[in-house]
C-alpha cells in the first residue's frame, strides 16, 4: 500500500510512496481531507540509474474526479517498463477548488522533482508533463504558464523552474472559448460565469509561444466528449509559433481509452510515443 509521508530533506528511492507536495497545508487549502492534500505517487523502474527521464502524469476526470487507475497507475507502469520514472499527480479538484489552485499543484510537482533530481536519479532537464482529457488541459496549461523559479526563495523547491521539458497530451481538453469546449471541465475549473479574459488565458492554444515545450498529441476522430478540434488547435498553434509538435489522430475509438490495451489499433499509440521520445532524445534507445 502506498503511504503518505511529509517531504524530507533527502528523498529515499522508494517505489509507490506517496509524497505530499507541501509539508503543511497546501496554499489555498480548504480542509485537511485527502482531497485537500495534493500529492505525488512515485513509480520507479526496476533499475534506477542516474539520469533517468521523469514524467509527471496528470489523470483526467473533468476537473471533478481523477481516473487514477487507467490514466495513472497503468500508465506509470508502462513508462517504468521503458526505464522512465513516473510520478502520478493527485491535484485538487473543482467545484471545491478553482484556478489557480490546480496549476499551482502541477507547477509544484515539477519543481519538486527538479529540485530533488539527484536523489531520485532523475535528469533535471528531462522532466515531462503528461495529461489525459482534463489532465491534458492541466499539462498544456503548465506547459504554457511557467517560470524559471524564484532564486531568492527560502524553500529550495520554489527556486526550481516549473517548465516541463516536454509534454504529452492524450485526448486533451484545450479551449475554454470555442463551441467545442468541454463545458464540464470549464465549469469545474473556473466556475459558472468566468470572465472572458480568464477563459481565453486558459485556452492553451492561445497561450502557445516559441518556448512552449515539444509536444506529442494523441486522440481519436470519433471522440464526442472532447472533440478533435481541441488537439488540432493546439498542434496548429505549436506550428504557427515555431514550436515542436507531433500529432496522431486515430479514426475510431471513444474518449478516455488510456493505454487502449484492449484495442489492437489504438494500442499502438504508446509505441508511437516511445518512438517520439527516442527521436527527440528525451529517452535513450
Amino acid at each position: 500500500m502506498a503511504q503518505s509521508v511529509p517531504l524530507p530533506v533527502v528523498l529515499p528511492i522508494e517505489d509507490t510512496q506517496t509524497i505530499r507536495l507541501w509539508q503543511g497545508a497546501a496554499p489555498g487549502a480548504q480542509g485537511t481531507t485527502e482531497t485537500d492534500i495534493p500529492s505525488l505517487t512515485v513509480y520507479l523502474p526496476r533499475n534506477t540509474p542516474a539520469g533517468m527521464t521523469a514524467i509527471v502524469i496528470m489523470p483526467g476526470g473533468g476537473y471533478r474526479n481523477l481516473a487514477m487507475n487507467h490514466e495513472g497507475r497503468q500508465v506509470a507502469n508502462y513508462l517504468n517498463s521503458a526505464g522512465i520514472a513516473a510520478f502520478v499527480l493527485q491535484y485538487r479538484l473543482g467545484p471545491r477548488y478553482h484556478h489557480t489552485v490546480e496549476l499551482g499543484d502541477a507547477q509544484c510537482a515539477i519543481r519538486t522533482i527538479r529540485s530533488h533530481a539527484s536523489e531520485w536519479h532523475v535528469a533535471p532537464d528531462r522532466i515531462g508533463a503528461m495529461g489525459f482529457s482534463a489532465g491534458g488541459h492541466l499539462a498544456a496549461t503548465v506547459s504554457t504558464h511557467f517560470d524559471s523559479g524564484i532564486p531568492q526563495a527560502a524553500d529550495p523547491i520554489d527556486r526550481a523552474g516549473s517548465r516541463p521539458d516536454f509534454t504529452i497530451l492524450s485526448y486533451p481538453v484545450i479551449s475554454f472559448t470555442e463551441p467545442w469546449t468541454h463545458q464540464g471541465s470549464r465549469t469545474n475549473l473556473l466556475g459558472d460565469n468566468p470572465s472572458p479574459e480568464i477563459a481565453k488565458s486558459l485556452s492553451a492554444d492561445q497561450a502557445v509561444t516559441s518556448n512552449t515545450p515539444p509536444t506529442f498529441i494523441f486522440l481519436t476522430n470519433a471522440d464526442t466528449v472532447v472533440p478533435a478540434e481541441n488537439s488540432v488547435a493546439y498542434y496548429l498553434a505549436l506550428r504557427k509559433a515555431g514550436a515542436s509538435g507531433e500529432i496522431h489522430i486515430f479514426e475510431k475509438g471513444p474518449h478516455g481509452v488510456g493505454l487502449a490495451t484492449d484495442d489492437p489499433a489504438l494500442g499502438e499509440w504508446p509505441k508511437l510515443l516511445m518512438n517520439w521520445l527516442r527521436a527527440n532524445r528525451f529517452v535513450t534507445p
